[in-house]
């Protein structure tokens, strides 16, 4: 007897399929862009561009964006469907009852006599099904994956909403900058075009001069609408991110700010840490081992089940009269163990085994595009940098030219040309110049996303 319980216990134990291991995975020791020189740790990484309207619209993103709310009954639903399956562990048991009435007429050759009869039903039925090879088990620990993942999915959604968040308010400041150097310039080009009609009318100057101002002036203010627009969708698209109306905050947005200054410095992370850091890495990780505990779902249907029976209820032809002569019961034991399938079981565990085979494929992958996003991060903001000291200097020569080009002009020294020549390097420059302002901005906002900074990490 002791034998039979150490073997019944040691069958209970047994579990069939692959037990899943997290794979490892190669990786670079280092990004060959360089590891960056600020902290490791940077939760809530959008506070260093010291904004408060931008950390009031990322708290109410948080709040109120519809991805979010989605993210979240996905979770719901994944551990809804985890009880489910950890409910196949426990006996079931069901409840049933039932009223018939039934006539039976009896001649012989006679006008006969009839019967009714009345019978009155009440009782329960449990099962139990004694998982002896873990199929059950499987099933749950594959409910539990998907849990995880579902809560892995919901942070990546966050760190995603994070950084639209803040990429499209600085394409927003930065668009209302270019708008404000526009008119800048059109003043400045207005008032060349008054000297221009100054010089023509004292006989001084061409009435060409005039018409290449004039040009100019409409030239550069036909570039305002294009910048309006960025603006708008700006607005409009931070909008929909806080889960409103597009239009909802036309009127919080609509006073000029200044474009915030990016941080610094770049985080240090090495590539290693990514695998914890990014939630999308770890919700495909989740997802393989929820992939491989469902081999040992499709592989437990190999072997017999077995299930405890029982029923317990009365019986009677009175609705009042349900006594003890009523009763009645059973109880027994029984297995079920398929032996011709036509193949099917067999084929069920090899697309559960492609599907693992899949999983672990799409784990891979999205780890060489981790690194990839990383290191393209890495490189494109380093470059804006050298760029944008490149255009300080451009900008500060340009209006050293454009002051010497007015006051040759002034004198009769210089053409008209060569001051018009002059506005349009200033202008262009001066412009580039926010724009890569902005672009180191979103690069290094594009880096934080790729290491997967966001609201709690």
């Amino acid at each position: 007897m002791k034998s039979l319980l150490v073997t019944f216990a040691l069958l209970v134990g047994c579990t069939v399929g692959p037990q899943y291991q997290r794979p490892e995975i190669a990786v670079p020791k280092a990004f060959s862009e360089g590891a960056g020189r600020g902290p490791s740790s940077f939760e809530q990484w959008w506070t260093g561009f010291r904004d408060p309207l931008l950390d009031s619209l990322v708290a109410r993103a948080v709040e109120g964006n519809l991805d979010l709310k989605v993210s979240a009954a996905r979770i719901r639903e994944a551990r809804a469907a985890r009880g489910i399956a950890a409910s196949a562990r426990l006996p079931q048991v069901d409840a049933s009852g039932g009223y018939s009435r039934s006539k039976r007429e009896i001649s012989f050759g006679e006008p006969g006599s009839a019967s009714a009869h009345s019978v009155f039903e009440a009782g329960f039925d449990a099962s139990w099904e004694i998982d002896l090879f873990g199929g059950v088990r499987r099933d749950e620990e594959a409910a539990l994956a998907q849990v995880q993942a579902a809560e892995e999915g919901r942070e990546d959604v966050l760190v995603t909403l994070v950084a639209d968040v803040a990429r499209n308010y600085l394409e927003l400041r930065g668009a209302e900058r270019q708008i404000e150097i526009l008119d800048q310039t059109v003043e400045s080009q207005k008032e060349s075009l008054t000297l221009a009609r100054a010089r023509f009318d004292s006989g001084l100057g061409s009435e060409l001069d005039v018409a290449r101002a004039q040009g100019l002036v409409a030239a550069t203010l036909a570039q305002r609408p294009s910048l309006e627009v960025v603006r708008q969708q700006s607005v409009f698209r931070i909008g929909v991110l806080l889960g409103r109306d597009p239009e909802a905050l036309l009127a919080e947005l609509d006073a000029p700010g200044a474009l915030p200054p990016a941080p610094p410095d770049v985080p240090r992370v090495l590539p290693s840490e990514l695998l914890s850091r990014r939630p999308d890495l770890r919700r495909s990780e989740r997802e393989l081992a929820a992939a491989t505990a469902r081999i040992g779902v499709a592989t437990a249907d190999l072997f017999p089940r077995f299930n405890l029976l029982g029923s317990f209820g009365r019986r009677s032809d009175d609705l009042g009269d349900f006594d003890a002569s009523s009763q009645f019961w059973s109880a027994g034991f029984g297995f079920r163990w398929p032996i011709l399938a036509g193949g099917r079981i067999r084929a069920n565990i090899r697309v559960q085994e492609a599907r693992q085979e899949q999983a672990l494929l799409q784990y891979e992958k999205a780890i060489l595009t981790a690194l990839e996003e990383v290191e393209n991060a890495l490189s494109a903001h380093g470059r804006e940098l050298r760029r944008r000291d490149s255009l300080g200097a451009s900008v500060a020569a340009n209006r050293r030219a454009l002051e010497l080009a007015t006051d040759r002009y002034a004198s009769g020294l210089e053409d008209f040309l060569s001051v018009l020549d002059a506005q349009r390097s200033v202008y262009a420059a001066e412009d580039q110049m926010v724009q890569s302002e902005k672009n180191t901005a979103v690069t290094l906002i594009a880096i934080y996303k790729a290491l997967g900074g966001g609201w709690g990490s």
